[in-house]
């Protein structure tokens, strides 16, 4: 059994270049409200995204993580920052991010340098999660090894005891990262692969706009 028949035709709709604004910071979020005004199954997340980084010893690192805010600063979600990818970021801060909606035969690349937000945009966050949430973020020694599932509830429900009801507090080790854009490309099904594609590059006065080959 192969793949190599694998495929589809997209057909749902195409790119010109009188259709980009001068931000692409626009079109994102034109193309995202787009995608959550759609009737979507429950299983999509709309707001998931790859997040590719460097590996110190050489090689890269990629996960989906959730986006939380978007604004012409660039793009923020959340993580641990003593995580595998906190401590890549830490060494080495530039990143890149990855969305695929393919109800709308669509993909967006953004290529940037990822930076802490202020504590108290992390704070503000924290207090916006569910409890289970909170808690799992302060007992979660997350990327380290654990012996087993057990481990994880028992952290959890220590906490939890500990605490009494009492508000649980946002871990010094936790908060966001802000993604500011260097490149984003926007990429647009095509029939016969003929793709649209539209690369943003940041110059000093500005965005530079170029339509890319396939």
């Amino acid at each position: 059994m192969t793949i190599h028949h694998l495929r589809r035709d997209y057909r749902f709709g195409s790119l010109t270049r009188d259709q980009m604004p001068d931000d692409p910071i626009a079109l994102f979020r034109t193309w995202f409200d787009e995608l959550r005004s759609m009737d979507l199954p429950e299983w999509f997340e709309p707001n998931a995204m790859s997040l590719a980084t460097a590996k110190p010893e050489r090689g890269a690192a990629c996960r989906i993580v959730l986006l939380k805010e978007f604004d012409d600063r660039g793009f923020t979600f959340f993580t641990n920052y003593l995580s595998s990818k906190g401590e890549q970021i830490a060494t080495d801060n530039r990143v890149a991010l990855g969305f695929f909606w393919p109800i709308l035969e669509r993909q967006i690349r953004v290529e940037g340098f990822a930076t802490k937000v202020d504590p108290s945009l992390s704070e503000k966050y924290f207090r916006s999660r569910p409890r289970s949430s909170q808690l799992s973020a302060n007992a979660s020694p997350q990327s380290q090894i654990i012996q087993d599932e057990s481990t994880l509830t028992q952290l959890v429900e220590d906490l939890d005891a500990k605490l009494q009801g009492a508000e649980v507090p946002c871990p010094e080790h936790w908060g966001g990262y802000r993604v500011s854009p260097e490149l984003i490309e926007f990429w647009q099904g095509r029939p016969s692969r003929l793709h649209d594609r539209f690369r943003y590059l940041r110059r000093p006065g500005g965005w530079q706009v170029d339509r890319l080959g396939p």
